[in-house]
């Protein structure tokens, strides 16, 4: 394999290229997002008189789909590593929206963006923060927010991208090219240079040599739970419950944001600008929690993502014009980057790396769950009513309910 021709010659650790295909993957990951569908709900429900929930149902299915299979995935990534499970996803994603230019019914639509979503919400979740968790334990946080921050990229460039193609020749060419980009950027490098764990190449987490350099601080023991004992700690269901109900204000929001901008009279340019500034501080939000959230402590920092998404929720609500839409999109954007960075940093710091992707694989499900109903609920509740205030209430309130189970997970106790 070309990644351990490549070791012996470089003047650095080999994690960093591992950090750096994570980020092309991450990159690649938004064809499937919420945030770069939202730009195509009102052409497209426009041109084809589709609803607004059934346009959502198919972020929901494809949720349900992940769900079903990322507790399998994550025992696949613990045996075989992130790059068999990220080139795939890749491969879906790309050629998923590549056809959704060609989409002619709701049904052809369904099934093509599924697997985009289902991709999104399972494999290449699994496999990033699998990759970093394995590579990284000291620089976990750090890691873990730079490989976030390239998630945001997708989330910035890939929304714009499909806007400005829009603008040459409507909603079909934006498709194709998101699906050229996911291609271009996420395949090849992951392909050639991802390697499973450190342990493959003669080395450690977090640095290049078996032993620690002279004058180094040891790292620290990690925990090394199995998927059944981290099941038997309160702590594993406190944080599924915080994933339960941030991830429906998460993707219900994320979703329908520029429409319901556009809805709110503000031009589709601007809205799709408002989506690009909340990807932009989601990135920057997730840099800087990545970087604080040891020195926080997990439950100051999951306590301030949720008040942050609540804030921002709350916002949205009285948003008239574009200045109020920025405010709205950036607070609730710190929050989700914030969510993006700090939930895989604590499953790993609580859980280590002997059984990630097992354990991860399980609350994956609820997540993805979760993110699954926020959209469904955004269409439901706009279609019956005939605006978004009342699904943006529900959403301020779930986030607000998360608040106290942030403040009660505490650390497992090592097992025994």
């Amino acid at each position: 394999m070309l990644a351990h021709r490549l070791q012996p010659r470089l003047p650095f650790f080999y994690g960093w290229v591992i950090l750096a295909c994570t980020c092309a993957a991450g990159f690649s990951r938004q064809g499937g997002a919420v945030a770069t569908l939202s730009v195509f709900v009102e052409p497209m429900t426009r041109e084809f008189g589709w609803s607004r929930s059934g346009f959502s149902g198919a972020v929901s299915l494809g949720g349900v789909l992940a769900a079903i299979t990322a507790p399998a995935l994550g025992r696949v990534l613990d045996r075989m590593g992130a790059r068999l499970v990220l080139c795939g996803a890749v491969l879906a994603t790309g050629l998923a929206t590549l056809l959704l230019s060609a989409t002619s019914s709701l049904a052809m639509f369904y099934l093509l963006f599924c697997i985009a979503r289902t991709s999104f919400a399972g494999p290449f979740d699994l496999g990033i923060y699998g990759a970093v968790n394995n590579w990284f334990v000291a620089r976990r946080p750090f890691a873990t927010s730079i490989a976030t921050v390239g998630q945001m990229s997708g989330l910035v460039g890939l929304p714009l991208l499909a806007q400005a193609a829009m603008l040459v020749d409507g909603w079909r060419l934006g498709w194709f090219a998101i699906g050229v980009a996911v291609l271009v950027v996420g395949f090849v490098p992951t392909w050639l240079l991802m390697v499973r764990r450190p342990e493959d190449m003669g080395l450690l987490p977090d640095r290049g040599a078996p032993e620690p350099a002279p004058g180094t601080t040891p790292l620290p023991a990690e925990p090394a739970f199995s998927r059944a004992q981290a099941l038997r700690t309160p702590a594993f269901w406190l944080l599924s419950l915080f994933t339960l109900l941030v991830y429906p204000v998460q993707a219900g929001v994320s979703l329908h944001q520029a429409a319901f901008l556009i809805e709110s009279g503000l031009d589709a340019t601007v809205a799709a600008a408002t989506v690009g500034l909340f990807s932009l501080v989601s990135g920057l939000a997730g840099l800087a929690f990545g970087l604080l959230a040891r020195r926080l402590g997990t439950r100051l920092a999951l306590t301030s993502i949720a008040a942050l998404m609540c804030a921002g929720t709350i916002l949205m609500m009285g948003v008239a014009t574009p200045a109020q839409g920025y405010l709205a999109a950036a607070i609730f954007g710190a929050g989700i980057g914030g969510v993006q960075v700090t939930l895989p940093i604590v499953w790993g710091d609580y859980y280590g790396r002997r059984s990630f992707g097992a354990i991860r694989g399980v609350a994956l499900s609820v997540q993805v769950l979760a993110q699954a109903a926020g959209p469904l609920i955004s269409g439901l509740l706009r279609d019956w009513s005939g605006g978004y205030d009342l699904s943006l209430d529900c959403f301020a309130v779930l986030a607000a309910l998360a608040i106290p189970a942030a403040l009660l997970a505490r650390r497992p106790s090592p097992p025994g």
